[in-house]
């Protein structure tokens, strides 16, 4: 784990007061506000020559970027990261993001707006332990200029070995391309800050195009790369720390955000505004596949600590029980935020999956919605629904009176269906038994407005089904802790399919770096959970097999905040069907099977609209702080806002 003692609280104007504004600073392993630092005796002053003199300094000095990553699945006592057409939070859960984003009120991000609760700009820039007080905005900005003061420092290093300085220039460029990264993907192109600024000089950095901050990113990361090991164990430096290194950027942490970088300026939206063609650039995805290969390819030689989950330890990637505060992720999540004080909030993260009636928690739940667990949730033959799932689809084997059976085995995983039995153990209350299964159908115990299920589904992707009020898998301590990872290796193979099929016009392409093709690469993730691969209907042209590979990733990364940004790039935001909410309404018929419940039979079922949410073109980018666009004509805001 890593840890920081600072903490360096910073008000708006956040650009002004970070990036311009002169900054009161210790270095070695505390920064302190302006007030303390004025307080400290002469003697306890650390000059820079001395913070900045070895790798222990300077790694010192590093640390704090760690604690600049905010940790999106454990911003509040519940928290909100699914802003897409994936999720709809129930009725009381109005004081969070999500419930302003299918309202189009995209200033909601903004605390000074009246927000609701979002990651996005939680708190501050601070950077100590309290991961309910971090928010992207403020600490990207923070972070980039600590970034940058440290590549200005660079040649105090003087007692370093050259590992320890492949290792230190790494870091900071990496997390100079990442927090610039970070804020692109919602706003837009924005001023590259790669240097200092003087407190004097006057702001007027322009506000460059989405494709020149990812050349600039680009750069960094790949720079970054270059400097960085796989696995911080091998490198003499790291062995101070061995076992303890997990979450120390790396080289495969710098590759994965390479392509990334490249595949996100390659998409239709981004490509749209830099050049006016809302195509895929396919000169941008063929980088993003090469990096993107690059990196597979060292996985598949064994020669990361990095490998795919087996299915029956794919709960892992998002939550551990019973294991003493072991960090959830295994070998495959790339890409984390620190994680601390996570009894305090898992407490009530897991208990926003579950119905109020077998909680004892918050009110508010997030439900996945009916229309995107039927668009995208198969089944195991690996063939969609029909569009209309109140009929049957001879070809698929979907039968509409027993929808649960013989569907995707990640359906089972990540979704509570009607029948399926929540509670294990005794239940005091003889009248409570009724709630041992989800009774999801039209007017059961779990569907409720306000504190149930609106959709007729719920989500344990995130928790043990036994997270609930009688079985109490959600207990304080180290019973169960979950953490989303920002990046993990299965979201690098979707990524690879998709730069590649855009790179290369085929799915039958490879890239210059990795031998298997888009087609390959998802198989890889369906061999994983043991369904069929790809059909051959899917793979004639690249359009079909892109709409194909989307619905893969739909399914493989289903609510880990990836689908608001994957639609948004897409340009498919404002377009049905994704601009609707949906529940599914039926009622039981038949015996009901409690020891299989996929054999339970349904009758008068049918899709009902929830929420249609009325977007524009505006909706694709955020606005930006009105606090930091009045600072200066170049810094301008986006366009509808």
């Amino acid at each position: 784990m890593l840890h920081s003692k600072i903490e360096t609280p910073m008000k708006s104007n956040y650009i002004k007061n970070i990036l311009r504004g002169s900054m009161c600073t210790l270095f070695l392993w505390a920064f302190t506000s302006c007030e303390d630092y004025l307080e400290r005796t002469p003697e306890s002053i650390i000059s820079e020559e001395t913070a900045f003199h070895n790798f222990t300094n300077f790694q010192g000095y590093t640390e704090e970027l760690y604690q600049c990553i905010p940790n999106f699945t454990l911003s509040y006592w519940t928290s909100s990261w699914n802003w897409g057409e994936d999720e709809i939070e129930s009725t009381a859960g109005t004081f969070h993001l999500s419930y302003d984003i299918d309202r189009g009120n995209f200033w909601a991000w903004q605390n000074e707006m009246g927000g609701g609760d979002s990651w996005l700009d939680a708190g501050g820039a601070y950077t100590d332990q309290d991961h309910k007080n971090k928010g992207l905005w403020p600490l990207a900005w923070y972070g980039i200029r600590k970034a940058n003061l440290g590549l200005e420092n660079l040649s105090k290093m003087v007692d370093a070995t050259e590992e320890e300085r492949r290792l230190i220039e790494g870091q900071l460029l990496f997390f100079r391309a990442w927090f610039h990264f970070s804020l692109i993907q919602y706003f837009g192109g924005l001023p590259y800050v790669d240097y200092v600024l003087p407190s004097d000089e006057k702001l007027q950095l322009p506000r460059l195009s989405y494709h020149e901050c990812a050349d600039r990113i680009g750069q960094d990361l790949a720079r970054a790369a270059q400097l960085l090991p796989v696995d911080w164990d091998n490198t003499t430096a790291g062995r101070r720390t061995l076992g303890k290194n997990q979450l120390r950027i790396n080289k495969i942490m710098a590759l994965g955000y390479l392509g990334k970088n490249y595949l996100w300026a390659g998409s239709p939206l981004m490509n749209q505004v830099s050049t006016g063609s809302s195509t895929y650039d396919a000169a941008y995805c063929t980088l993003a596949a090469n990096a993107f290969g690059e990196l597979l390819s060292l996985v598949e030689s064994g020669d990361t600590q990095y490998e795919l989950l087996p299915f029956d330890k794919y709960s892992t990637n998002f939550y551990t029980t019973g294991q003493n505060w072991a960090l959830p992720g295994g070998t495959e999540a790339i890409f984390r935020g620190p994680y601390y004080s996570a009894n305090s909030t898992n407490y009530q993260i897991s208990k926003q999956f579950m119905p109020r009636v077998i909680s004892d928690g918050d009110a508010t739940l997030f439900a996945p919605t009916a229309n995107y667990i039927h668009a995208n949730y198969g089944m195991a033959n690996g063939l969609p629904l029909p569009a209309d799932v109140s009929k049957a689809d001879p070809v698929s084997g979907f039968d509409p009176n027993h929808p649960w059976k013989d569907r995707d085995p990640r359906f089972y995983h990540d979704i509570v269906y009607d029948g399926v039995k929540v509670i294990q153990g005794a239940i005091p209350d003889p009248n409570e038994e009724v709630n041992r299964f989800a009774n999801l159908y039209e007017g059961g115990s779990y569907r409720d407005v306000a504190s149930g299920s609106r959709t007729g589904y719920l989500s344990t992707k995130f928790k043990p089904l036994t997270s609930n009020k009688y079985d109490r898998a959600y207990n304080w301590g180290s019973s169960l802790h979950i953490n989303v990872p920002y990046m993990r290796l299965a979201d690098i193979y979707l990524m690879y399919a998709e730069a590649t099929l855009m790179g290369f016009n085929s799915p039958s392409a490879t890239s210059n770096t990795y031998s298997k093709t888009p087609v390959d690469a998802v198989n890889v993730l369906r061999d994983r959970v043991n369904m069929a691969a790809v059909h051959s209907d899917f793979t004639a042209s690249t359009s079909v097999f892109l709409e194909e590979l989307r619905r893969e990733r739909a399914v493989e990364l289903a609510f880990e905040s990836h689908r608001f940004n994957d639609l948004r790039r897409w340009l498919l935001l404002t377009e049905e069907p994704h601009t609707l909410k949906t529940s599914f309404e039926f009622d039981r018929a038949g015996e009901f099977d409690a020891a299989d419940p996929s054999q339970n039979q349904i009758i008068n079922m049918h899709e009902q609209v929830l929420l249609e949410r009325n977007f524009s073109d505006r909706h694709y980018w955020l606005p930006l702080k009105v606090s930091d666009v009045t600072l200066y004509p170049e810094f301008n805001q986006n366009p509808g806002w």
